[in-house]
């Protein structure tokens, strides 16, 4: 609720004719920025009041209770992050190994999205081993790409059976 609020609030802020955003007003933007680091210094021209943004209450540090993953660029765990899903199975082990390495590497950023994708298929190996069975179509979005992209599902439809057809034919063929 508390995202959709942030993400209501700033698209509104967006639409207004005057396109500088006061960022104050969104519920905690920026609680987790260094405010030793500075990037616009050589340019800006600085006032007395600049460094009073300085001065707010920060948030207290949420306690660690989960294993949490960070990038090794930055060596202080976030204010507040997410407890709801901690790294586990093979997607945790990819996880792991991507945060070994640097976010100017691809095997960071292409085993964080591998680890994604193997999350998603042990949520369903989950779900078929707690006996409940999951409604693949619902949960990939059918009902809002039927509505608002049916050219484009159409287009998918029709390629999954042409690519469809063309397997197992060659496995029919393959066979004899």
């Amino acid at each position: 609720m508390h995202q959709d609020c942030t993400y209501t609030l700033i698209k509104t802020l967006m639409k207004t004719e005057n396109t500088n955003i006061d960022y104050r007003q969104i519920p905690g933007w920026g609680m987790d920025i260094d405010p030793d680091n500075e990037p616009t210094y050589p340019m800006k021209n600085y006032t007395g009041d600049d460094h009073n943004r300085l001065n707010y209450e920060r948030s207290p540090q949420q306690p660690v209770e989960i294993e949490l993953l960070k990038s090794i660029e930055r060596p202080v765990n976030p204010v507040v992050f997410g407890t709801t899903v901690p790294p586990s199975g093979l997607s945790g082990i990819i996880r792991r190994y991507a945060f070994k390495h640097s976010e100017d590497r691809y095997r960071h950023w292409i085993s964080l999205i591998l680890a994604d994708r193997i999350n998603a298929w042990e949520g369903i190996i989950e779900d078929l081993g707690k006996g409940v069975f999951p409604n693949i179509l619902a949960e990939r979005g059918i009902k809002a790409e039927l509505k608002y992209n049916a050219a484009g599902l159409a287009k998918k439809v029709v390629v999954a059976a042409v690519v469809g057809t063309l397997l197992i034919t060659y496995l029919a063929k393959k066979k004899k």
